[in-house]
């Protein structure tokens, strides 16, 4: 049977306070709360910032090793791509990851790419340089374009030990549907939230602003029991987390895998 992770797609959201976060709890006392209640999160940040070592040292820290990480790839990797630059992006994201790895705390690499990036010749060759370039890393590949949706991807991916990142997001004409993928020997699941109105709004809080109700979370543990039965690993990450749906939501998923049967 699997190892089974939940947590959310970040932590750090003073709105949480009265939530999940005692209201007098200090921001920087965040982290090792959070980590008294799950064991693992989903880090976002890095992919607005390229993560330096001392910052990821210090949450490892502040988490006291209680908590396995995913930590998503920095936008000059996947979203804002240059010849010149994306080598070095790689490098210096992977040497930021070193407190992590070298105490076996990262669990999975985030590769997520824009719907603008589809299943094309050019896009394909960048993939499979990235994933090269990364080599060593435990990579997940998250894709918002449906064109990607295809077996040559997925026996790509298996080949290269390469995750396929399953995704709950509103039914669209060209975002992904969520279809039982395992490649990699893990999976990994993400929960955006079904806001279809607000999906492609400039407002990035409203298109998560999303709360799954019991019933709906119910419905994936035969999905999660699946992949538990043909992965060494089952990552599960909520990113719906504007008014701390994600972490309620978190919750109530851990409280579900640790009451199913299997």
């Amino acid at each position: 049977m699997a190892e089974i992770l939940v947590g959310t797609s970040g932590y750090d959201y003073p709105e949480w306070r009265g939530v999940f976060y005692p209201q007098d709890l200090p921001r920087d006392e965040f982290l090792a709360f959070y980590s008294g209640y799950f064991n693992a999160l989903e880090i976002n940040y890095t992919y607005y910032g390229m993560p330096e070592e001392r910052q990821i040292a210090s949450m490892v820290t502040r988490s006291m090793g209680r908590l396995q990480f995913s930590v998503k790839a920095h936008q000059s990797m996947t979203h804002n791509v240059t010849v010149s630059g994306w080598r070095d992006s790689s490098r210096a994201f992977r040497e930021a990851l070193l407190p992590m790895t070298n105490r076996g705390l990262l669990k999975s690499v985030l590769l997520q790419f824009p719907q603008s990036f589809h299943y094309a010749p050019d896009e394909r060759r960048y993939l499979d340089n990235l994933v090269g370039e990364l080599q060593g890393l435990p990579l997940v590949a998250e894709f918002r374009h449906r064109s990607w949706q295809n077996k040559r991807v997925w026996e790509g991916l298996e080949k290269r030990g390469v995750g396929w990142c399953i995704c709950d997001m509103p039914e669209l004409k060209n975002l992904p549907s969520s279809l039982q993928i395992v490649t990699g020997g893990a999976a990994y699941l993400r929960f955006h939230g079904r806001n279809a109105g607000s999906w492609y709004g400039t407002n990035a809080r409203d298109r998560y602003e999303y709360d799954y109700t019991q019933s709906q979370l119910e419905t994936f543990l035969p999905l999660v029991n699946s992949v538990a039965a043909s992965s060494r690993l089952v990552q599960i990450y909520f990113n719906n987390h504007a008014k701390g749906h994600a972490v309620v939501n978190a919750q109530k998923m851990k409280i579900l895998t640790q009451q199913s049967p299997g």
